[in-house]
């Protein structure tokens, strides 16, 4: 079994904090492999009946445990989930439970309970950087075509009927379970469109008519997308001039390779490869930060900038994300320094070795490469 040890050191740093973990990620992001692989940790698959009827009185199931620690895997297959979790967080202190879910806690139905102030919670996302050397494979394009799950990965091909087979998986098991949605036949219309257009600004109004929904049923799937991180949704950058984009947002699909299969790439040409490494950035920076509050940054004359990052009370990170140095542009930066002469402007990229800064009209702007942006987005 691949040690994901990134991923095992972040489960670590939030036991110290808290008693209660919420380990959530997509449906094959690894997150039983992940709790199956955690040192001295008892696991216990929440599909299986005979483990939810272990469970059915919580302080008997509980009392067994004290000291040690604990996988709860699909937890939400439980009855009520909340009312375990809560007891343990309250009256069972020592018992370290790592509680794993497709969505946000407070995304179902089942959880009455969000256990504010209970517990902590991790995202894991698709394969970073951090993975690849673990799973025996640094060839980045292969990790952009195939995508960052690790069965996908893993694949010699691209698995293309394994796509298809994670969505209607992800409908029966994910959506219908936890949010009890109708016509399928438009949802996953929805998402096969909204992959194909990743990285777009989303308008609710152009998917309506093709998925033969209202506005605001496409509206709703977004959210519900949002909420189990299958459409990651970047809110535009602003402060409130006229000149700016202000409310519509963009939406990128979770992984490259699910990208890939609803465009149809089979192999990638150099465009290709520039697309999908924002997408790969804006996934690094999710799995570095643990929150999707990055923006874009739009002004009406068609300027833009790939990611905006402000941590409270500094000054904005302005991040443009390319293939190859060679093939930025800088006017949109140069556009955004005037509006935001505070700003920090960074080009990511993976041949800034070593890391070099460029003056363009007065403007500095500093070339790096991923794990030198992370570094830097991170503190360290």
């Amino acid at each position: 079994m691949v040690k994901r040890r990134h991923w095992l050191e972040r489960v670590e740093q939030q036991w110290r904090r808290r008693s209660i973990l919420w380990l959530r990620g997509v449906r094959r992001a690894g997150k039983t492999s992940l709790a199956q692989s955690l040192a001295n940790t008892e696991y216990f698959d929440c599909e299986l009946p005979r483990v939810r009827r272990g469970m059915e009185d919580p302080e008997a199931f509980l009392q067994g445990l004290r000291g040690k620690r604990v996988a709860l895997d699909e937890v939400h297959r439980l009855p009520n989930p909340s009312e375990l979790l809560k007891i343990a967080a309250d009256h069972f202190p020592t018992v370290r439970i790592l509680a794993t879910g497709s969505s946000t806690l407070g995304a179902s139905s089942r959880f009455g309970d969000t256990l504010t102030g209970r517990k902590t919670e991790l995202w894991l996302t698709p394969m970073i950087e951090a993975d690849l050397a673990g799973f025996g494979d640094t060839d980045l394009p292969h990790r952009l075509l195939h995508g960052g799950l690790p069965p996908f990965f893993l694949s010699p091909e691209p698995p293309e009927r394994d796509f298809q087979e994670w969505m209607d998986a992800y409908w029966a098991k994910d959506i219908q379970e936890l949010f009890r949605l109708e016509r399928r036949a438009s949802f996953q219309r929805f998402v096969e469109l909204l992959m194909a257009q990743s990285g777009g600004i989303f308008e609710a109004t152009r998917f309506a008519a093709p998925c033969e929904v209202s506005r605001t049923t496409i509206s709703n799937y977004l959210a519900v997308l949002e909420a189990t991180s299958v459409a990651l949704v970047l809110r535009p950058f602003s402060s409130r001039r006229s000149t700016e984009i202000i409310a519509a947002p963009k939406v990128y699909g979770f992984d490259t390779g699910f990208v890939c299969a609803y465009r149809g790439w089979t192999h990638l040409r150099p465009d290709d490869l520039g697309r999908l490494w924002e997408h790969y950035v804006l996934n690094e920076l999710i799995a570095q930060l643990q929150t999707a509050d990055l923006r874009y940054w739009r002004d009406k004359q068609g300027h833009e900038v790939d990611l905006i990052w402000q941590p409270r009370g500094k000054p904005p990170l302005a991040i443009e994300c390319k293939w190859s140095a060679r093939d930025f542009d800088p006017a949109n930066m140069t556009v955004f320094a005037r509006a935001y002469p505070k700003a920090e402007l960074v080009v990511t990229t993976p041949d800034a070795r070593p890391v070099f800064t460029r003056q363009y009209s007065g403007v500095r702007i500093k070339f790096l490469t991923l794990d030198r942006l992370v570094q830097r987005v991170a503190g360290k």
